[in-house]
C-alpha cells in the first residue's frame, strides 16, 4: 500500500513539475523567479520562513527539477538536524529567560544611575554599561531592549532626556547582544561558515562590540556637554554616598560577572564548545535565579515555553532558508548571481562594499536570520576566492546586521521600543532618534575595514 502511495506521490510531483516548469529557463531566470516570488510573498505579510520554503518548492518545478525536494530533504536532515552547534541556540535563550528572571540587572542599573548622577549624561552612559552587561549575558535583542525600557525609559524621560535620545539609545544599546559574545547570531553564522568556529567569530566580535558601546557612550556624553538640555545631571538630593553604592553596586555585579567568565572563560579558554558554555550558561543562570529566591515553577515551566517558542521560530527559518539556498543552487542561480556579483567590481574591496550595501538593504525588510542564511552562500565563495579574510569578512557583515533592528521600515528594535513607550512618544520619534546610532554603527564598519585588527587580533592571540 506504501508503494502504491509512493507511485502516487511521484506522479503527482511529475504532473505538477510539467505543468509549471518553464522550459530552457535559464540560471538568470530561475534567479530572478525566485528573487521576485520571495519579495512578493514577503510584502505579502507571510512568515519569512514558509515564504522561503514556498519559493524553494515553486522554484524546483518551475525550473523543472521537482525531484530535487528529495536532495534539499536530505540536506536539511543533514546540515540543520545533525548540526550539534545549533544546540547551543535554545540553551541561551533558556539562559537569557533565566536572567530575565531573576532580575539581577534592575538594582545594578539603579546603583549605576546614582553612582554617575554627577557624571554629565549620566544615566544615559548606565543605560549603554547596563546593555553591554545584557549582550554579554542574554544575547536575545527583544529581552535586552524590553528590559531596559523598563528600567530606563521613565526615569530618563523624568530627569528631561529629550525623547528622540532616550529611544534610540536604548534600541541602539540593546541591539549590541546580537554582536557581544554569547550571540545567537554568530552561533548560527559558525554553522554556516566553512572553516570558522564559534569561537573565533566570538573573540572576533568582541572588540568591535565593546567598542561600538563605547562610541554610543561618547555620543551621548558629548552630546550631553554641548546640549544639557537634552541629558540633565540628576537633582542633587538623590544623590547618596558613593561607598554605598559602590557596596551596592559590587553586589549585585558579581552574579553576571560569575556568568560572563563561565560562559565565555570556558570557551576561550578551550575548556568547553559554544554548546557545552551554553549548558554552563543555562545552569548558571538557574542558580543566580535560585541564590536570590525568584525561583517559582510558573516561571520555570514559562522559561522552557519561551524558550521552545523562540527556538522554533529560529530553526523554521533556517529549515526554510536551507531548502531555498538548496534549489537555487542546484538549478543554477546560485553561479548565476555570483557571476553577476564578479562582474560588477573587479577590486576586493569595492566588492566587500557592494556587499555590505546589499546586506544594510535587506535588513530594512528581512531579519538578520533570513539574511545570513541566503547571503553567505553567495557571498563567502567570492571572498574567499579574493582572498580576503573570512572572518574578518563575517564579523564586518554582523556589525552592519545590527541595522537590521533599527532601519525602517521593519527593524524589530523600532516595534519594541514602540510597545514599551509612553502614548506621548511616536514612531516618528523613534526612528529619528536611531538614526544617529545608525551613523556611528556605520563609523565602525569604516574603522574595522581600514584597521582588520579590530577583528583578527584577539582570535589570532588566542588560536593561532
Amino acid at each position: 500500500m506504501f508503494a502504491e502511495f509512493n507511485n502516487s506521490a511521484i506522479a503527482a510531483i511529475n504532473w505538477a513539475g510539467g505543468f509549471l516548469a518553464v522550459p530552457g529557463i535559464t540560471g538568470q531566470g530561475i534567479a530572478l523567479v525566485m528573487g521576485g516570488l520571495l519579495v512578493l510573498g514577503l510584502f505579502m505579510g507571510h512568515p519569512l520562513a514558509f515564504v522561503l520554503g514556498g519559493t524553494a518548492v515553486l522554484g524546483a518545478f518551475i525550473a523543472g527539477k521537482p525531484m530535487v525536494l528529495g536532495i534539499v530533504i536530505n540536506r536539511i536532515f543533514g546540515d540543520v538536524l545533525d548540526n550539534f552547534t545549533l544546540i547551543a541556540i535554545p540553551l541561551f535563550v533558556l539562559m537569557a529567560r533565566f536572567l530575565s528572571d531573576s532580575g539581577v540587572t534592575d538594582k545594578m542599573f539603579e546603583a549605576l544611575r546614582l553612582l554617575m548622577a554627577r557624571v554629565t549624561g549620566g544615566i544615559g552612559l548606565a543605560v549603554v554599561f547596563i546593555s553591554i552587561l545584557l549582550a554579554a549575558t542574554t544575547g536575545i535583542i527583544g529581552a535586552s531592549i524590553t528590559v531596559m525600557g523598563v528600567m530606563a525609559l521613565k526615569p530618563m524621560l523624568q530627569y528631561g532626556y529629550h525623547k528622540q535620545l532616550t529611544t534610540g539609545l536604548i534600541a541602539a544599546s540593546g541591539c549590541l547582544g546580537i554582536l557581544i559574545p554569547p550571540s545567537i547570531m554568530l552561533i548560527l553564522m559558525a554553522s554556516y561558515a566553512p572553516g570558522l568556529s564559534v569561537g573565533e567569530l566570538f573573540a572576533g566580535a568582541m572588540v568591535p562590540g565593546v567598542l561600538l558601546g563605547l562610541f554610543y557612550g561618547t555620543y551621548v556624553f558629548f552630546l550631553a556637554l554641548i546640549r544639557p538640555d537634552l541629558a540633565p545631571k540628576v537633582s542633587l538630593e538623590e544623590r547618596i554616598p558613593r561607598g554605598e553604592l559602590w557596596k551596592m553596586l559590587l553586589l549585585e555585579a558579581v552574579p553576571p560577572l560569575v556568568l560572563i567568565l563561565g560562559i565565555l572563560g570556558s570557551m576561550l579558554s578551550g575548556v568547553a564548545t559554544a554548546t557545552e558554555a551554553s549548558a554552563i550558561g543555562a545552569g548558571l543562570a538557574l542558580l543566580i535565579v535560585i541564590m536570590r529566591g525568584r525561583f517559582t515553577l510558573e516561571n520555570f515551566y514559562g522559561a522552557f515555553l519561551e524558550t521552545g517558542r523562540t527556538s522554533a521560530m529560529i530553526l523554521f527559518i533556517v529549515v526554510g532558508a536551507t531548502a531555498f539556498t538548496g534549489v537555487f543552487n542546484i538549478t543554477g542561480g546560485l553561479t548565476a548571481t555570483q557571476d553577476l556579483i564578479r562582474g560588477m567590481v573587479a577590486d576586493p574591496h569595492m566588492l566587500v562594499l557592494v556587499m555590505l550595501v546589499s546586506v544594510f538593504i535587506l535588513g530594512m525588510f528581512l531579519d538578520w536570520t533570513g539574511i545570513v542564511l541566503l547571503c553567505f552562500p553567495i557571498f563567502l565563495p567570492i571572498v574567499t576566492e579574493m582572498g580576503i579574510n573570512p572572518l574578518w569578512f563575517v564579523i564586518l557583515m554582523a556589525v552592519v546586521l545590527q541595522t537590521s533592528f533599527l532601519s525602517p521600515p521593519f527593524g524589530y528594535a523600532l516595534f519594541y521600543m514602540r510597545a514599551i513607550a509612553p502614548p506621548g512618544i511616536t514612531m516618528g520619534d523613534i526612528i529619528k532618534g536611531v538614526i544617529p546610532f545608525i551613523l556611528l554603527i556605520v563609523l565602525m564598519c569604516v574603522l574595522m575595514i581600514f584597521f582588520p585588527p579590530l577583528v583578527t587580533w584577539l582570535p589570532d592571540t588566542l588560536y593561532r
